[in-house]
């Protein structure tokens, strides 16, 4: 059985990234056949991003919470968000509500959220991020929209 992962669009429909399988594979949704992008331990939580050779240790989710942290070689690992028992993801911000960023239906065990999360979800935080800073109008458009949303 596939879960179907969702990343959250403002008032849009939500878009498919992809999705996870019971045995814990992770793919990228496209036109034609899905990527594989990664695998989670099932009885760990530890996660691993596919690539030619060995695969390559990204990060782990928290079996008994849903944490998700991502691995900061010679580092502590960095917390980037949650997942709750719905599936829900949420990005964790210092001082502020963490913001919701969309889910994965019908999931069956945190390991296969953090899967989601770090796999398919953050990329696309990530490439926001980045967006933004190299486009500052869009930035305090965006940040504008953000205060509409937030009531």
């Amino acid at each position: 059985m596939s879960h179907k992962v969702y990343f959250q669009r403002p008032l849009a429909p939500d878009a498919l990234l992809g999705r996870v399988e019971a045995d814990g594979k992770v793919y990228e949704s496209r036109f034609g056949p899905d990527k594989y992008v990664g695998r989670v331990e099932l009885d760990t939580g530890k996660i691993y991003e596919a690539r030619l050779g060995p695969d390559k240790y990204v990060g782990q989710v928290m079996l008994d919470s849903g944490k998700v942290y991502r691995h900061k070689p010679m580092a502590a690992d960095e917390y980037l968000g949650s997942v709750d028992g719905d599936g829900k993801f949420f990005r964790h911000r210092p001082l502020a509500a963490d913001e919701y960023l969309g889910q994965v239906v019908e999931m069956t065990s945190y390991a296969h959220g953090g899967a989601a999360f770090l796999l398919l979800i953050w990329p696309m935080v990530e490439e926001e991020m980045e967006a933004r800073e190299r486009d500052p109008e869009g930035k305090e458009k965006a940040e504008a929209e953000e205060k509409k949303a937030d009531p």
